[in-house]
């Protein structure tokens, strides 16, 4: 997808927020809707096959195919990778506190996968248990449509907590083809019809030295995209009536909070959903893990979210794989950074009880009822209408009690699916194309596990 303005996840949202729907309640009446078969600007543009491929390693086969230099895979409910015997040491200057402090490491490298649909846009994502003591880092690298190869891309350097490391996107990243853009690998011109046509991914695992600490790694893998350039995507049809109950948040409460992880309300629309659908699933926290929070302020949890989700680099909340990988730092929970071809998609995944988060980006006067624009917010997908409409949990909202939303589905589809649009000053910029987090169980049942890999997720 060609990019005319590079993606941003900060919300930046223009206008006070309105008055949510009353809430209500939709019985649940399933069934099956058509996927949209062609793109409304233009038919040709739409690829007869799914233009996302979502691949990940998550089984102890999977492990034991990988180069490993230090690690070893490990059995049992939920099968990874930890450190075995280190395979060197080696010292890291963090580049947001200025320390320099010496670590253990060890590696893990995928086999190559060959993406089914070669891609413009690459994201990874991962779900790891990192005590302290411990941090990993995620790499890319890939070969072109025309034979050549990436450098190995740092995606990502994570802890689930701060104390070790500040968890960091890299900037800078690129090789005159393609360019890193916080957590996005992207063609830097499409037109050219050059693709990544496979990529590898490095894990690199590591720890303090001469200690036996280790993160442990049960989830790694990268959704590839070649979404068509577009205005406008097809109008879906209705299929599913029903919604899921999900806790409500609202991110505007936080405003001012805590500036050190982007000052609370606007910036906060990705750490908001994560945490209403981490709860969602029974995750909770404990009044020792929110302690460090004002006990002044409400619904100490979204606090909690958004510091444990800030990229020090990046300087916000949003970065999408930071978000999966926090979700599924809660026991029994696996969250992935993919993409979604339709709404249709999205009642499957709703049908079966799996609610999502969608990346969207829109004009006031788009999406009627939100009272808002925005250039990239976060929101929760909990149900549909009888008309087929979209309930949301949207976090721009002026209270909990007004995060539940009613957005009509034509509206919802378009600037959600769309990859190109306009601002308010008419400038073309992009759109997300379909992006979502997917929060579920680390072990789904025989129905979620269907609609999962119905959207490609497995």
């Amino acid at each position: 997808m060609s990019r005319t303005q590079q993606p941003s996840r900060r919300t930046v949202l223009t206008a006070a927020v309105v008055a949510a729907v009353a809430s209500g309640t939709v019985p649940a009446a399933a069934a099956t809707a058509k996927a949209p078969a062609a793109d409304a600007d233009d038919p040709a543009q739409l690829p007869s096959a799914r233009p996302i491929d979502y691949h990940a390693w998550t089984t102890y086969h999977d492990w034991r195919c990988g180069t490993a230099e230090g690690v070893r895979a490990v059995s049992g409910l939920r099968p990874g990778v930890e450190i075995g015997t280190a395979a060197g040491r080696t010292d890291y200057t963090d580049p947001h506190t200025g320390t320099t402090a010496g670590w253990e490491f060890a590696t893990w490298t995928s086999p190559v996968h060959r993406l089914a649909v070669p891609a413009t846009e690459v994201v990874a994502s991962w779900n790891a248990h990192t005590p302290d003591g411990t941090w990993l880092q995620v790499e890319l690298r890939g070969t072109y449509s025309d034979g050549t190869d990436t450098p190995w891309y740092v995606m990502g350097r994570w802890a689930s907590g701060d104390q070790d490391i500040k968890r960091t996107s890299v900037d800078g990243q690129k090789d005159g083809k393609s360019t890193i853009w916080t957590d996005t690998f992207a063609i830097d011109d499409t037109s050219t019809g050059l693709r990544l046509a496979s990529y590898r991914l490095r894990l690199t695992l590591y720890r303090r030295p001469d200690t036996r600490l280790t993160p442990t790694v049960w989830r790694l893998g990268a959704m590839g995209s070649d979404i068509p350039d577009r205005f406008t995507v097809p109008a879906s049809t209705p299929g599913l009536a029903g919604e899921l109950g999900v806790p409500r948040y609202s991110q505007e409460i936080h405003k001012g909070q805590y500036p050190e992880y982007d000052n609370g309300g606007e910036a906060w629309c990705s750490p908001t959903s994560s945490q209403m659908i981490v709860e969602y699933w029974g995750g909770r926290l404990t009044s020792e893990q929110l302690s460090w929070v004002d006990p002044s302020y409400a619904d100490p949890q979204v606090d909690h979210a958004a510091r444990f989700t800030y990229d020090y680099q990046y300087q916000g909340c949003g970065n999408w794989p930071f978000n999966a990988a926090y979700a599924a730092t809660f026991k029994d929970l696996q969250g992935v950074v993919t993409r979604l071809a339709s709404l249709t998609e999205l009642e499957t995944l709703i049908e079966a009880g799996v609610p999502a988060i969608t990346s969207q980006s829109f004009l006031k006067t788009e999406l009627t009822g939100a009272g808002y624009g925005t250039s990239g917010h976060l929101m929760t997908v909990i149900g549909f209408t009888a008309d087929g409409d979209v309930i949301a949990n949207d976090p721009a909202s002026a209270d909990d009690a007004a995060v539940r939303r009613v957005y009509l589905r034509r509206e919802f589809e378009n600037i959600w699916l769309r990859t190109k649009r306009y601002n308010a000053s008419g400038k073309v910029v992009s759109g997300t194309g379909g992006v979502c987090y997917l929060y579920f169980p680390a072990h789904p049942n025989p129905r979620q596990r269907k609609a999962l890999e119905a959207v490609g997720v497995c």
